[in-house]
């Protein structure tokens, strides 16, 4: 009779192939479990964008650098956009210090440690280490670049790209991805925000760099796509090097 009741009375279950079968609310609430617990670090639904805007920013990087190879004074460019930075008073030249020190040894570490005592907190080591090595990576090479353009200021002080912007540029970068990769929007969506940090954070440092006399505005343009260009590869590198269990399956 149990077994007569099974068949008339109870529909069979649906089989099972790990997707929610109406597409909905759950299938995205998998996805953001799935990149909470320690998903890929470059959201793959951004991974083609992110590598084109890569190979654009490091294609800017290079033809800045051969363009100011050598010098020692603004360019064209640096002459329109220096006067929109100087000038600063009391009140703004404070704020310009406080920006700059997020990227002073100390300030950029701290930023870091904070990050990734809350990437491990997260339960998330990837993402710790993306913001050691992503940040790390944009860093050390804005420190190679200099010494090969050799474009100087202020009594010979190597100036292309700068590493201020390069860093506060790509720490925001690897917070955005991480925060994509954790609330999964769309597509374009997640480009919007991983851009627009990478925007606001980079603009600031720029700022702060052009206004307290350290670098020419194209330093910091330099220093900017340097981060932008780092960033998505050192992410993907790190997705390939993590243990093969815990790769994203495709």
């Amino acid at each position: 009779m149990a077994a007569q009741r099974s068949e008339q009375g109870t529909p069979p279950a649906p089989a099972s192939n790990g997707r929610d079968p109406q597409g909905g609310p759950s299938a995205t609430a998998d996805r953001r479990r799935t990149a909470g617990a320690g998903g890929p670090v470059l959201p793959p639904s951004l991974r083609t964008r992110l590598g084109a805007v890569a190979v654009l920013a490091a294609l800017v990087v290079g033809a800045l650098g051969v363009r100011y190879a050598g010098h020692d004074r603004p360019g064209a460019v640096d002459a329109w956009w220096w006067p929109a930075a100087e000038g600063l008073g009391p009140s703004w030249r404070r704020v310009a210090l406080a920006i700059d020190f997020l990227g002073e040894p100390l300030g950029a570490a701290a930023l870091v440690l904070v990050a990734v005592v809350g990437c491990l907190w997260l339960r998330r080591p990837r993402a710790a280490a993306l913001v050691v090595v992503g940040t790390g990576t944009a860093v050390v090479t804005t420190k190679l670049l200099k010494p090969l353009v050799g474009r100087t200021i202020h009594d010979g002080h190597l100036a292309y790209p700068s590493g201020h912007t390069a860093f506060l540029t790509a720490f925001a970068l690897v917070l955005a991805l991480l925060l994509v990769g954790r609330l999964a929007p769309g597509r374009a969506v997640g480009l919007c925000w991983v851009l627009a940090a990478a925007l606001v954070a980079g603009g600031a440092m720029g700022w702060a760099q052009v206004a307290l006399g350290a670098h020419y505005p194209t330093d910091a343009l330099g220093g900017w796509c340097t981060a932008l260009a780092v960033v998505p590869a050192t992410a993907w590198l790190v997705d390939r090097a993590a243990p093969a269990g815990r790769r994203e399956r495709r």
